[in-house]
């Protein structure tokens, strides 16, 4: 089981992937609307992993990937996009992203990328 954060702007999202993470066995320990929230969670919380949406308000996801790699260079951080953003993926894991997952999520997807990143303790 992975501590995870939920990082996205919209609130539907963040139910739909913590009902998701929840169902495949993980505890989600914090969520934030946008970049500077997350940045002050992820330092509060430390999690195990940080899904981290692209487009938002205030501090966008590439450059909040960016501010937690420089704070926490171990910072596992998988990126949430829409379906047409392939470029902004790219410039994410050159950010630091491990991983991405495309919206709307799939189950099997987001199970997929986590099984590559979490161990088993």
């Amino acid at each position: 089981m992975a501590k995870i954060m939920i990082v996205d702007d919209a609130a539907f999202m963040r139910i739909v992937l913590k009902e998701m993470l929840n169902k495949l066995g993980h505890e989600v320990v914090a969520e934030a609307a946008n970049g500077v929230e997350a940045f002050r969670e992820y330092a509060r919380v430390k999690p195990d992993i940080v899904t981290m949406d692209i487009t938002m308000p205030e501090m966008d996801g590439i450059t909040a990937v960016r501010k937690i790699k420089e704070s926490d260079p171990d910072a596992q951080i998988i990126m949430c996009s829409a379906m047409g953003q392939q470029g902004m993926i790219v410039e994410a894991v050159h950010a630091g992203a491990i991983d991405f997952i495309v919206k709307p999520f799939q189950l099997e997807r987001v199970e997929q990328a986590l099984r590559k990143w979490v161990t088993v303790v």
